[in-house]
């Protein structure tokens, strides 16, 4: 009877977490979707919205400390609770960088781009996927998923240094472009940050799996 109302409060956790998932693949989502329209009244919307993502962090965060105080997990159900703990932080920041985008759009304004986005929603497609992908491996304790994950980080990374170098070749040829050009770069930094942050997650899945805390992807540092 004790094991299986644990058993409740280990799903209950794991749902909280799929749902803070999806509220930050959709904060990245609709943050993109911003930048490519130039909606400032939806980028406003986003940056409000982070406060929900920080809500529920702090909710998953106190039933995690809860679990901990009054059923003493051991072994597999505390790596649990340590790896939940983990990733609802990396989520929050990812929220964040999220915000961060739809930040950008407010300071961009309507003013025309120095040039077409190109690499950045492909990034932003690529980072979601990601991120998606890690907590259905996470649920599904599929380590060889996460670390084939983590490898993927790689393409993200390559499309963020085609930006940048595309936007500081703009700022080369045209200095008035420096300003709008840069913002541009901050943007695309946010989502190679997300798929970042998303390695960071299958590292904790692997750790959760084996017990053994592993750097996967080297490239990313």
């Amino acid at each position: 009877m004790i094991r299986e109302r644990f058993a409740n409060h280990i799903k209950k956790l794991e749902n909280e977490l799929a749902e803070m998932t999806a509220l930050v693949a959709s904060a990245i989502n609709r943050s993109m979707e911003a930048l490519k329209s130039r909606n400032i009244a939806d980028a406003k919307q986003i940056i409000e919205d982070d406060a929900i993502i920080n809500q529920k962090r702090q909710l998953i965060e106190d039933n995690c400390i809860y679990l901990i105080a009054t059923q003493q997990p051991v072994a597999g159900d505390l790596r649990e609770i340590i790896a939940i703990l983990n990733i609802i932080t990396d989520l929050e920041r990812m929220g964040d960088y999220a915000e961060g985008i739809a930040k950008i759009v407010v300071l961009l304004g309507k003013e025309p781009l120095v040039k077409p986005l190109d690499y950045i929603p492909k990034m932003a497609e690529l980072a979601v996927s990601m991120l998606n992908r890690s907590i259905e491996s996470f649920l599904k304790r599929d380590a060889k998923a996460a670390g084939a994950i983590c490898n993927e980080d790689d393409a993200v990374d390559a499309l963020y240094d085609k930006t940048y170098q595309e936007l500081i070749d703009c700022m080369i040829e045209d200095p008035s472009t420096i300003k709008k050009a840069t913002y541009l770069i901050w943007a695309a930094h946010n989502l190679e940050r997300i798929a970042d942050r998303t390695t960071n997650i299958c590292e904790r899945i692997v750790f959760l799996v084996t017990g053994s805390m592993q750097t996967i992807n080297v490239s990313k540092y």
